[in-house]
């Protein structure tokens, strides 16, 4: 269960029809309990923080099939990799966008332009 909490209205909107389909994942509304929350940041990070020529093109790809749910052996198929490759590509990413999770490095590379919903 996934909480969002974002402020700008439109890309909660975005984000949340975006992980809508995505098998075993539910978006509970505003004050219901949740395994994890997404929330927007205060303030923008500053620009010194992320610097999209650190992703690689293939890490791009794999982040936006992240970004329509794709598990790891989906993102393999398509990409024609192996399903270790997608891992490794799932782990760097969340190194490289400080994330937490597969949804939260999806909501910070929305944050941080990197992608659009």
């Amino acid at each position: 269960m996934v909480a969002i909490d974002i402020d700008d209205t439109a890309l909660s909107e975005r984000l949340s029809a975006s992980l809508a389909d995505t098998p075993g994942l539910r978006i509970v509304q505003r004050g219901e309990p949740a395994d994890v929350m997404v929330v927007g940041a205060i303030e923008p990070a500053p620009a010194s923080d992320y610097n999209e020529a650190t992703l690689t093109p293939r890490e791009l790809e794999v982040l936006a099939l992240m970004a329509e749910g794709a598990s790891n052996k989906t993102i393999a198929r398509r990409l024609g990799i192996s399903v270790h490759t997608a891992k490794f590509h799932v782990g760097s990413l969340l190194d490289k966008l400080d994330a937490t999770g597969r949804t939260d490095a999806v909501a910070q590379a929305v944050r941080q332009g990197v992608i659009h919903l």
